[in-house]
């Protein structure tokens, strides 16, 4: 889980840099902060079960399994990428881990994944289906439609909200009356648990629990997992709606220090042992952008190719 988180914030950080160099074009959301939402929920699903996402995926994809020489050549929109060049930062998509697509629609992951749970149900093959959105998408009309049919019909779905207190630059406060995010499940009689989003062995075990239940036909489970990102919305973010104060208080709650801190003490992890995990991943990285930049770009002709209305 550490090494995993930590090559999720090393790739992030890499297309922060090249996105300011001008290599990463279109608009980039990073998850800085959120690594533990992701492998958490991620590392408690079987291989070969369903996920969606959003914009802000790059973390949960990695979680999942994708190839990040791959996501990098995504990123820097070459044909070796994930989705051919062709999706960027917001469309990572790989069928192949159960990843059926990040998605640049607030709260469209949400009843895509319902679907991929109902098609599990009726195929009994046991799957579960996870949807991680956004704390902005619970007003959405979609994500009500699709937690009303998901509860109805018992559908092994998991909900999982990174609640990171905004909605892109809204406030929570100024969107939703409800003290707490996991309520909303309360009106469709689902059952709903909130946990740290920033203690990576909380949303694991949260969202064990919930595929165990849904696999055994007990229907959905609405997590809210509190976290918090560290950089702005996308980059270019004056971040005026929150103050240096608020941003540093949360670093000191960093998932990735928290559970290095954790490691240290219960499990007698070593500064070297960290070391060469931070190696590996820097070397993981490096090949990565190598890879992405020798990858060519998609023909023009293929310009229509892989598309379906």
């Amino acid at each position: 889980m550490y090494e995993r988180m930590v090559l999720i914030r090393a790739f992030e950080e890499a297309c922060v840099q090249l996105y300011m160099e001008k290599e990463i074009r279109g608009s980039f959301h990073p998850c800085v902060g959120q690594e533990a939402t992701a492998v958490g929920a991620c590392f408690a699903l079987n291989p070969d079960d369903y996920m969606t996402c959003t914009y802000r995926g790059h973390g949960a994809c990695i979680a999942k399994g994708i190839d990040v020489n791959a996501a990098m050549a995504e990123m820097l929109g070459r044909r070796t990428g994930v989705s051919k060049g062709k999706g960027g930062s917001m469309h990572w998509t790989d069928p192949s881990i159960g990843l059926l697509g990040e998605n640049a629609i607030v709260a469209a992951g949400v009843p895509i994944a319902a679907g991929a749970a109902l098609s599990a149900q009726l195929d009994r093959n046991g799957r579960v289906a996870l949807t991680i959105f956004g704390d902005g998408a619970i007003n959405q009309g979609a994500f009500h439609e699709a937690l009303n049919i998901a509860q109805l019909w018992k559908l092994p779905l998991i909900l999982l909200c990174e609640n990171n207190l905004y909605a892109e630059m809204t406030p929570l406060a100024k969107s939703n009356p409800l003290a707490q995010v996991a309520d909303r499940a309360k009106g469709y009689n689902m059952r709903a648990v909130v946990v740290d989003g920033n203690d990576v062995c909380a949303v694991y075990d949260a969202v064990r629990e919930a595929a165990r239940l849904a696999r055994a036909g007990e229907g959905p489970t609405f997590i809210e997992a509190r976290t918090y990102r560290l950089l702005g919305h996308m980059i270019g973010d004056s971040e005026s709606y929150r103050t240096k104060e608020e941003v540093a208080a949360w670093r000191e709650r960093d998932p990735i220090k928290r559970l290095r801190a954790h490691l240290a003490q219960a499990e007698g992890v070593t500064d070297a042992e960290f070391d060469a995990i931070h190696a590996r991943v820097q070397q993981q990285i490096e090949d990565a952008v190598k890879f992405a930049r020798e990858s060519p770009y998609p023909d023009p002709e293929e310009a229509y190719t892989d598309f379906w209305i």
